[in-house]
């Protein structure tokens, strides 16, 4: 191991860091002076800048004829945004999930998942596959916009005072528009210190492709969502935070891996094994996301521990197989036969719970109403 890999890595981190402060400043600026929701502006506008990083190193893996990391790295970043940065974000602080992510972006997170999985079965991503999968995160993206200037729970977010200031309101617009390019620009910077640096380790122990981007990379390149929401959380930007993730998701599947098809003719190669496992792990990820959503428009803390723990185990299995170790049975055995139905059982409890609280609130209305309409009107009909 070079020391100069791991001074990669440091400086690599010290850079994400200042420019996810940079970005989430600027973006809750523009959301207020533009009028923007701030959840369209994690889903959008900071997705889209943090997911940067994965669109570089996903081109030039393509380009370098480096399919297997390209779809690790893209792959990997799912399931790394999901279970262990929104894990980690509500660990350190419950997240408010607004109902628009609950009723559209994350079934839209879901829908192109799937689309992704069924268009990889055959062994690759086609031109044609691009396509559609760079239409699906367009459609996604205006219909975010739109959604927001129809849905008055979104609208509700802009009547937070923004902070004062002796600029003026152009002045401030402009500020915050510096902010966010600096943001960018230190987050794909430091984005690429990083990779780099931690590529050359993982290479140096003899790794596979697929693995390093499931793994290294995809970690390295999901480090500007995972400092942008945690700091998103710690300024109070929840709708930021949570916004970013799925809208990260959304966007690395339909312009992350979608452009690199697109102008690729040839195709990207889709690795038979990340068919078999990381594809389907992904899409379990985001419809697990679903109904801990929707229990509550809220991801607690026991929550994000569950997905934080499952990530780990992942990444466990991941490098037992790697290196073929005497210990990578006995760790599946446990994992499918008593971990994962534990999860899903437990996962399915509370949901219906969930659910039966949410439908006997409902029903308590109607009910005081129904009695409310039978009761006597006064106390002499009652005798008679």
């Amino acid at each position: 191991m070079d020391l100069l890999d791991v001074g990669r890595v440091v400086l690599g981190l010290a850079l994400l860091i200042a420019g996810g402060e940079a970005l989430v400043r600027g973006a809750s600026t523009l959301a207020t002076r533009l009028g923007i929701a701030p959840l369209v502006v994690g889903l959008v506008i900071v997705s889209a800048s943090t997911s940067a990083p994965e669109l570089a190193v996903t081109v030039g893996a393509v380009a370098a004829g480096d399919p297997d990391l390209a779809v690790g790295n893209v792959v990997g970043s799912n399931i790394v945004n999901v279970l262990f940065i929104l894990g980690l974000s509500a660990l350190f602080l419950p997240l408010i999930v607004k109902r628009q992510l609950v009723r559209f972006d994350i079934p839209v997170m879901v829908g192109i998942t799937i689309l992704l999985l069924a268009l990889s079965l055959d062994g690759e991503i086609t031109q044609l596959d691009g396509i559609l999968l760079f239409a699906a995160a367009a459609v996604h993206v205006a219909l975010s916009f739109w959604f927001s200037k129809r849905d008055p729970e979104l609208a509700g977010d802009l009547d937070i005072p923004a902070a004062p200031s002796k600029l003026s309101p152009a002045a401030q617009i402009a500020a915050a528009v510096a902010f966010v390019l600096v943001g960018i620009g230190l987050l794909v910077l430091g984005a690429a210190f990083l990779v780099e640096g931690a590529s050359n380790i993982a290479t140096g122990f003899g790794v596979s492709s697929l693995v390093i981007g499931l793994t290294v990379v995809a970690i390295g390149t999901s480090l500007p969502e995972l400092v942008t929401s945690i700091i998103a959380v710690r300024r109070g930007e929840r709708d930021i935070a949570v916004g970013n993730i799925v809208g990260s998701n959304i966007f690395n599947i339909g312009v992350v891996l979608g452009v690199p098809a697109i102008f690729f003719p040839a195709g990207i190669p889709v690795a038979a094994s990340a068919i078999a496992l990381d594809l389907p792990l992904a899409l379990a990820a985001a419809v697990a996301l679903l109904p801990i959503a929707f229990t509550g428009f809220a991801i607690a803390r026991w929550e994000g521990g569950l997905f934080v723990a499952l990530y780990v185990a992942y990444t466990v299995y991941l490098i037992l197989n790697a290196v073929q170790h005497d210990a990578l049975s006995g760790f599946t055995t446990v994992m499918v036969f008593f971990v994962l139905p534990l999860v899903a059982i437990t996962l399915i409890a509370i949901t219906a719970y969930e659910v039966g609280l949410i439908r006997g609130r409902k029903q308590a209305p109607d009910s005081e109403a129904r009695s409310a309409a039978t009761s006597p009107a006064d106390p002499s009909s009652a005798s008679k």
